[in-house]
């Protein structure tokens, strides 16, 4: 692939629901492109952007591809990206490198809840967008509606620059409302001109008025020019809506039908026109020797840096870091540093992907998009520089995944094999995260959603050959007493020789200090138990609390005194007072009215208000406490309440299917709290019975 200069080239992401059509847009864009010979089919696994082969078994998008698609002297870097909440953290480091985007709508299906989470994402990245509504060859499809739902959501800054032109309930062609010009598709998928039918003329009048709203509103001059009932010219036209494209105060609306590839050429030619090349857009970083900002602004002239936004850790086609140029020009066998990990990488040979497929280029301009291969000990989020200039950028911040499973090999010996995979998946998927719980006896697997988790075990096992089991997870509850009591033990063994004799009088009662396993004190008086026996008493409390005689769960806020005993100058030993120990904590535990604490969350939903009700339904049933609810931009409530964590499991899917997709929750450890008889009971049953098994 040739060299692209910095105002040559497009960075573009696709956003939308799942399944509204960004995969096959790309498809579209390729074929019209010349790029491909034939457009492929999701439903088929032969596209361009899904060539995973867990996204060509499920049918969807799950990895983010960067497509380069040459148009018109310039290249225009396509980031497509996943559609479904589930895989969140890929459409975040690709908008963390777009420099616009296009949010597609299926016009059959309409505005979904990504189509919402892909404007917020937007507003919040201060992105350049368009709407590009697909499926406009099914009868069903209305664009008018979908424009009319864009206007009441978004107001005056949705500007429809097409209509749909449909005969005999075909899409034949459409309207261009800059024009005010009628055209249709002939036998060679080339434009006439036509004479605009009259079924049309009153649509174009609402979208031609909704547009010069919107161009109106770009200056005073233009304001009052409107009001005086004076027409804008064609030029003036796109020339305010170059500006306000790009400053995010009118977004246009397109259309067309991406099987049939038509509306894709406008779309293309739209995307160089009003789309800002990297050189338009700002970027600045912190020039880590003197923390002053260091302003890259995509200026070629400047010190190389490069930011790596995203990893492919594929054990077919390798390690691939995929990059954006921030400033400079990066050349073959590049030394670049990392301030990050202090070390230097030589970047070798330079490359552009398409999907998976990469490409070799002799040098990347700044704004680019490319990757590298087989850096040593750069990571995603890291950047890229020279010694001599080390800059870093602020790290993408990537959705913190809540749902989580404990998991286990299905076959024995293959730990080493799961960990591996996993550390991989994981480096391409900042989304997914392990964590061990020793104190539970088991290994956690974090993602943002249970579809998440199931696809990165699907995954193990399709690409690393190795098969995880997800079972629910075990909650970390602890045991904890509300009394005194008072017990004594005496270990008494004879065995020939040498006994063991430890004997250990000893008080239990809560501590006060909920943070703390244990306290440990002495009181013996006139040596009843040598000194040099403390620690073994100690020792066994160490280990009695970590498996507490309730259910099985560590122990915490117990205060132990240690106030008598007696000892044999011969028999006693350190494991005979330790067993004494031990035995004296059970049963000075469970005479001290012993509980069960299960952990409590403080629990955050976001939703759109209309489903507050059904979720503070569902939450009750939960248990939760509800504390409250804030109204949040864009007509949505953030619900506020304490939930026990026994509870947080398979919510997920629940508050899915409660909004339809649209409703995000996350969580933070409270504190513990006495569980319920109810609750208690059953944990202590459920581990009466897996001792018996044992």
């Amino acid at each position: 692939m040739k060299v692209f200069t910095t105002d040559k080239i497009r960075n573009v992401v696709l956003l939308g629901h799942g399944g509204s059509g960004k995969t096959s847009l790309v498809e579209a864009m390729a074929y019209l492109s010349g790029m491909t010979t034939r457009m492929g089919v999701t439903e088929n696994g032969n596209t361009i952007s899904d060539y995973e082969k867990e996204e060509v078994k499920q049918g969807i998008s799950i990895k983010t591809s960067v497509i380069p698609i040459l148009w018109d002297d310039c290249k225009v870097n396509i980031l497509d990206t996943p559609g479904y909440h589930d895989f969140i953290g890929e459409a975040e480091e690709a908008a963390s490198v777009a420099d616009a985007a296009i949010i597609v709508i299926s016009g059959k299906s309409g505005i979904e809840a990504g189509t919402r989470r892909a404007w917020e994402f937007c507003e919040k990245r201060k992105l350049p967008r368009m709407f590009f509504v697909t499926d406009m060859d099914i009868d069903k499809a209305s664009y008018r509606q979908v424009v009319e739902e864009l206007q009441d959501l978004y107001g005056k800054r949705i500007a429809p620059f097409h209509l749909p032109y449909r005969e005999n309930e075909q899409f034949v062609g459409y309207v261009n409302v800059i024009q005010q010009q009628a055209k249709k598709w002939n036998d060679q998928g080339k434009i006439d001109k036509v004479d605009m039918p009259d079924y049309l003329k009153e649509n174009l009048a609402i979208c031609r008025e909704a547009l010069m709203e919107a161009v109106a509103e770009t200056s005073e001059e233009f304001m009052d020019r409107y009001f005086s009932g004076e027409e804008f010219s064609e030029d003036e036209i796109r020339q305010a809506l170059r500006v306000s494209v790009h400053e995010g105060s009118i977004v246009p609306v397109l259309m067309g039908s991406n099987t049939m590839a038509r509306g894709m050429f406008t779309l293309m030619v739209d995307i160089i026109k009003y789309f800002p090349s990297p050189d338009q857009c700002k970027v600045a970083g912190i020039n880590t020797l003197n923390n002053e900002v260091f302003d890259a602004n995509y200026d070629f002239s400047k010190p190389k840096s490069a930011y790596i936004f995203k990893t492919i850790a594929d054990p077919f086609i390798g390690k691939y870091s995929l990059i954006k140029v921030n400033s400079g020009v990066l050349k073959t066998d590049d030394v670049l540093f990392n301030y990050h990990r202090d070390a230097e990488e030589k970047i070798g040979r330079l490359y552009v992907m398409t999907g998976n497929k990469a490409e070799e280029v002799s040098e990347l301009h700044a704004g680019d998009i490319g990757a590298l291969a087989k850096l040593s000990v750069s990571q995603t989020t890291d950047t890229l520089s020279t010694r001599k200039m080390p800059v870093t950028y602020i790290r993408t911040n990537i959705s913190k995944p809540y749902v989580y499973k404990r998991y286990k090999a299905v076959k024995k010996g293959e730990e080493d094999k799961i960990a591996q995979g996993l550390a991989k998946m994981m480096m391409e998927d900042l989304t997914l995260r392990v964590e061990n719980d020793g104190a539970n006896g088991q290994t956690l697997l974090y993602g943002i959603s249970n579809r998440h988790l199931e696809t990165a075990q699907s995954v193990l096992l399709e690409k690393y050959k190795v098969e995880i089991e997800l079972l629910r997870p075990r909650i970390a509850f602890k045991e904890t007493i509300r009394k005194k009591a008072d017990t004594e033990y005496k270990y008494k063994k004879q065995t020939g020789g040498h006994g063991q004799y430890g004997h250990v009088k000893m008080t239990f009662e809560p501590s006060g200090d909920m943070d703390t396993p244990y306290i440990f004190e002495e009181t013996v008086v006139g040596g009843a138990v040598p000194k040099n026996y403390f620690p073994a008493v100690e020792k066994g409390l160490d280990e009695s609390v970590k498996k507490g005689p309730l259910a099985g769960y560590p122990v915490i806020g117990v205060k132990a005194v240690l106030y008598d005993g007696s000892y044999h100058a011969v028999d006693s030993s350190e494991l005979a007072f330790k067993v004494a120990t031990q035995q004296a904590f059970k049963q000075g535990f469970m005479a001290a009215n012993p509980v069960l604490l299960e952990p409590v969350a403080s629990l955050k939903v976001l939703a759109p208000d209309e489903f507050t009700g059904d979720i503070m339904g569902d939450l009750n049933k939960r248990r939760a406490r509800v504390l409250g609810m804030n109204p949040v931009e864009g007509g949505q409530q953030e619900v506020m309440a304490d939930i026990p964590y026994l509870e947080l499991y398979g919510y997920d899917t629940s508050l899915y299917s409660m909004t339809r997709g649209s409703g995000t929750f996350s969580y933070e450890f409270a504190r513990y709290e006495q569980a319920p008889e109810e609750v208690a009971k059953k944990e202590i049953e459920a581990n009466k019975a897996d001792e018996e098994k044992v």
